[in-house]
């Protein structure tokens, strides 16, 4: 069996307070990353998100709980060697250029300088940035930045790369550059973390989500499981429906008429066989049947609001 890139189980961290109530920010969390997937982690403002990976990269100390990084504990420099990191906010010193920030942080990690030296182009031209390689960092966008985050984290060739926000406040030409940074990544077979508000982005390329709330996990899946529409298809249809729409009613708990064809809601997956046995019957062409899917976002959104319809969370 594949080691799992991470495997967190019942991860707790309380933060004290000298004046008022601790802060559970992670509560008995249980998490399953496989390697090779772009895995995205959605949550509100003050979730955990952060606190998960700052937690997982061994910056903050668990209160409760373990967790692996391919097989080793958290905490323990030969995790943290197998992992990339590019921080929400991070911070460049202004008066090194692009290729002289990566050799500072290649030697951080513990890159032999003649190793650090062959690389720093490579890298560089991985995230568009080469030509800006002498350059000093005070003079780049903030997409700039955001690129060169991303090479610095990859520089020293990890299997797990954990990006928070890596395209905030990036324009959309930004965005798509770093999209397609993050998908060349994987397609080389590594592992990306992605702790992001852009769900737009998220859905685009994550192959599994979950969303976090208030240091627990309430939804997990793939993209397509949790934009799926329960029991909502589009029929498109070749004819008129017309003369068996009585019997499709009577399948529906909800059914509407579009252009080339409806949209049914039906109780049961099953009741879509019974439809198209009704259209065939009545000589009516099927072209496509089509689940309804919903955004991300508005998932989200739904998600948030029926949690917080149960009481308990701001």
């Amino acid at each position: 069996m594949e080691t799992a890139a991470l495997n967190i189980e019942n991860l707790t961290k309380t933060y004290k307070a000298w004046l008022g109530p601790q802060i559970q920010a992670l509560k008995e969390l249980n998490l399953k990353v496989d390697p090779g997937q772009i895995f995205g982690l959605l949550g509100p403002n003050g979730a955990g998100k952060t606190t998960l990976v700052k937690t997982l990269l061994g910056i903050v100390a668990p209160t409760g709980g373990a967790a692996e990084i391919f097989g080793v504990p958290i905490g323990r420099p030969a995790a943290r060697r197998r992992t990339g990191y590019l921080p929400e906010d991070h911070r460049f010193p202004g008066y090194l250029t692009a290729a002289a920030t990566l050799d500072f942080y290649g030697a951080l990690s513990g890159m032999p300088r003649s190793e650090r030296k062959a690389k720093i182009d490579a890298a560089l031209d991985s995230v568009g940035l080469l030509k800006w390689k002498k350059v000093k960092t005070r003079k780049y966008s903030k997409g700039m930045k955001q690129r060169l985050g991303i090479a610095q984290a990859i520089f020293h060739d990890p299997d797990l790369v954990f990006l928070d926000e890596p395209t905030d406040g990036v324009d959309p030409v930004g965005r798509k550059a770093i999209r397609e940074i993050i998908l060349d990544l994987n397609r080389r077979g590594r592992t990306v973390f992605i702790n992001s508000h852009l769900l737009s982005e998220v859905e685009m390329i994550c192959h599994r989500v979950v969303i976090l709330h208030a240091g627990e996990v309430l939804r997990e899946g793939t993209i397509q499981e949790l934009t799926r529409s329960e029991g909502e298809y589009v029929f498109c249809v070749r004819g008129d429906p017309g003369p068996c729409m009585g019997g499709i009613k009577a399948l529906c708990t909800a059914v509407s008429g579009i252009d080339g064809g409806f949209k049914a809601s039906l109780p049961r997956e099953e009741d879509v066989d019974a439809i198209v046995d009704l259209l065939r019957k009545s000589g009516i062409g099927i072209r496509s049947i089509t689940p309804v899917k919903v955004s991300l976002e508005e998932m989200f959104i739904k998600v948030l609001e029926e949690d917080g319809a149960k009481g308990g969370r701001p």
